[in-house]
């Protein structure tokens, strides 16, 4: 053994070219487990050997020269030693480092043990956050050094990028963020959820109606439509106010034409609970006159409507308007005929009041024209 030194390692020879070994070590005389490994390649560099919990290890300090001279190397293996004296095992925590879960990793797990539990349409949109989003941006990084300021920066680019992003998609994005890290730390990945302090964006609430006038001309774009299966499922949407999914899925077996009620299961309901519908006349009407042989009612249309949609608007001229805001229209539609909030809220599925408290502004007009009504009763005795 020799005291190993930057002249001492220039000059080091690596193991001979034809023998088996890929590399020799030359330790030093005066610092236990510190040494020089030279490579056949001739790649230098410094490390140290040590026993951690009854396992020998070998720690790599760095190369020589580049950035480390010996000096600073011995000095290194010194500050490690007593890192070790004190029971830590720096290679152990390297390695540690190397194979913590990222947030690719993260994202297998999910799809795994919890995207599964989640509805169909729900996992769809997910994975376009994931593969647009979460994938690109935080992928490669290791789950427990996402901090606050990187989880905001995210919901900021998600937010003002340029792949279709806007504040609504951020704030979806970032919530499923959140939901994955909040599984992370049950799965102790990490010990909290950054996402918790990042602020939300606003957003605004949009409720868009058609106009009686608007739906005339979509009536008229209806029947001119050259696919009557789609046609179909958009006049099912206005006659009940049901969801696009609830009536994309529906099969026959729901529906009971002789009572007019329809079974919404709770596996197509947004809440997950059975929802029983009563049927209007012309809705018991139009599903029997489009009585077909497929278990679906409404066979090979696609899950978002969109083209037809698209096509139908066009047609009527209506703009801005979307397939779900045929639901907001026919519950518009009930509160100006002066049905009762909490009726609407159950031909709608509300489990809450407040859901459909967003119409109670339509009653306005109606309850106007209510008391007006008894003070002309009123006035008149007064003055009769």
């Amino acid at each position: 053994m020799t005291t190993v030194s930057d002249t001492f390692a220039d000059q080091a020879a690596g193991p001979p070219a034809d023998g088996r070994k890929s590399y020799v070590i030359y330790y030093d005389a005066t610092t236990k487990g510190f040494g020089l490994r030279v490579t056949k390649a001739g790649a230098k560099s410094w490390i140290l050997n040590y026993r951690a919990g009854g396992i020998e290890r070998r720690y790599t300090i760095g190369s020589h020269r580049d950035p480390w001279r010996a000096a600073a190397a011995r000095k290194r293996a010194l500050e490690l030693k007593a890192l070790i004296d004190m029971g830590q095992d720096p290679q152990g925590e390297k390695h540690a480092i190397r194979v913590a879960p990222t947030v690719n990793d993260l994202i297998e797990r999910w799809r795994t043990d919890h995207a599964p539990r989640k509805r169909e349409r729900s996992r769809v949109e997910d994975e376009k956050l994931i593969a647009q989003w979460i994938r690109p941006e935080l992928g490669t990084r290791k789950v427990a050094d996402l901090r606050y300021a990187d989880v905001d920066a995210f919901h900021r680019k998600v937010t003002r990028g340029k792949r279709r992003a806007t504040p609504y998609r951020g704030n979806r994005a970032l919530a499923l963020l959140s939901k994955m890290l909040a599984l992370a730390v049950r799965w102790e990945m990490r010990a909290d959820n950054p996402c918790r302090s990042v602020e939300r964006n606003h957003e605004e609430r949009r409720y868009r109606y058609l106009r009686p006038e608007e739906l005339e001309r979509l009536t008229e774009a209806l029947a001119g439509h050259p696919n009557q299966v789609a046609a179909d499922a958009v006049r099912l949407l206005l006659l009940t106010g049901a969801r696009k999914g609830e009536v994309l899925r529906a099969t026959w077996s729901q529906f009971d034409l002789d009572k007019g009620v329809w079974t919404k299961p709770s596996s197509h309901t947004k809440d997950e609970r059975e929802h029983v519908v009563p049927l209007s006349e012309a809705a018991v009407r139009l599903l029997t006159q489009t009585r077909r042989t497929s278990p679906l009612v409404f066979p090979g249309i696609r899950d978002d409507l969109f083209t037809d949609w698209a096509a139908l608007c066009k047609a009527a001229k209506i703009e801005g308007a979307r397939v779900h805001d045929l639901r907001h229209s026919y519950a518009s539609y009930l509160v100006s005929a002066g049905v009762s909030l909490p009726i609407v809220g159950s031909l709608l599925g509300h489990t809450t009041p407040a859901t459909t408290a967003r119409y109670a502004h339509i009653l306005q007009d109606p309850a106007r024209q209510a008391t007006e009504k008894v003070a002309s009763i009123v006035m008149a005795r007064d003055h009769g």
